[in-house]
């Protein structure tokens, strides 16, 4: 299916093989962020930036930005930057995270303000990269006749990828995003949110034909289905600081190659078409894992 693309999700601290992924060729490499979490994570934005200087055709995307801690004006510039350093590649996956609270706390943003905050920051920075002179007035933020330079090298600015599992980010997605990047979804909710999107943009009006389904998937591989669930709900529970036994075969691409594949194919007949595999491994093999996957799942879909 010549349609579908294929990233990869990495931490910031996994940075060297970031060329790897681009030479195995994968469409697109990925990194989240949190200011404050339960173990190591970086700033998602500049370490996009570096891995922007290792790579020369590979798509560069956050997965997530977490969009209510930064005022909008200075998402907008940083993502305006990325976008011209890396000579368009970027694309600005968005969400208003919410499950560490003590980060909006140490941010200075009222929890309860996330979503309003990430609507308003999504209209300001489409305005400031593709007007000048922009004068906004939200409930929360406000310009004045403000004009920002240079703008993003892609037209319109990178494209926004709205994450989230909540009916408040499929509305969002609907409304403003040019695409919709779920987690830990089984297929049938992900094609039930899917539908749902596309009936809200229908009842506004609203051009859908360049939004492009998303799908940020954990994976984990190993030759039993056995070692792959260890190996799954070890890595999840350390991560989320939360036991993830129980979840990992409702949530998790898993198993060998085959089953993996399997487990795909049923979001691509959801209507997922650009994947974002996050590793579920031991950061030694890690290079060893992402050559299996280009070799015995991505090329599956080629």
């Amino acid at each position: 299916m010549a349609d579908l693309q294929f990233g990869v999700s990495i931490r910031g601290t996994d940075i060297d093989h970031v060329t790897a992924i681009e030479t195995l060729g994968f469409d697109s490499v990925w990194t989240g962020e949190h200011m404050l979490f339960h173990g190591p994570v970086t700033d998602g934005l500049i370490t996009l930036a570096t891995f922007a200087g290792k790579t020369s055709r590979i798509q560069l995307g956050s997965a997530i930005t977490l969009l209510p801690l930064r005022p909008p004006v200075v998402v907008a510039k940083a993502v305006s930057t990325l976008d011209v350093v890396s000579q368009g590649r970027f694309i600005f996956g968005v969400g208003v995270g919410g499950e560490f609270p003590k980060e909006f706390e140490a941010c200075g943003v009222p929890m309860h303000e996330r979503g309003r905050r990430a609507n308003e920051a999504i209209e300001i920075c489409r305005k400031l990269w593709t007007e000048d002179h922009v004068t906004y007035e939200g409930k929360i933020f406000q310009l004045r006749d403000v004009t920002m330079l240079p703008k993003p090298v892609q037209p319109g600015g990178p494209p926004i990828i709205v994450s989230g599992r909540s009916e408040a980010a499929i509305r969002r997605a609907a409304r403003l995003g040019d695409g919709y990047m779920p987690y830990l979804f089984t297929p049938e909710r992900y094609a039930d949110s899917l539908k749902k999107i596309y009936t809200m943009a229908n009842d506004v009006k609203r051009d859908m034909s360049r939004f492009t389904p998303y799908n940020f998937v954990f994976t984990a591989v190993a030759e039993t289905h056995e070692e792959a669930h260890r190996m799954a709900a070890e890595k999840l529970s350390k991560r989320y600081n939360q036991p993830f036994e129980n979840l990992v075969e409702r949530y998790c691409a898993l198993g060998t190659p085959k089953e993996c594949v399997e487990r795909l194919q049923r979001f691509v007949d959801a209507g997922a078409r650009h994947f974002i595999l996050s590793p579920l491994c031991d950061n030694e093999v890690l290079g060893q894992h992402l050559e299996i996957y280009a070799r015995d799942i991505v090329a599956q879909f080629r």
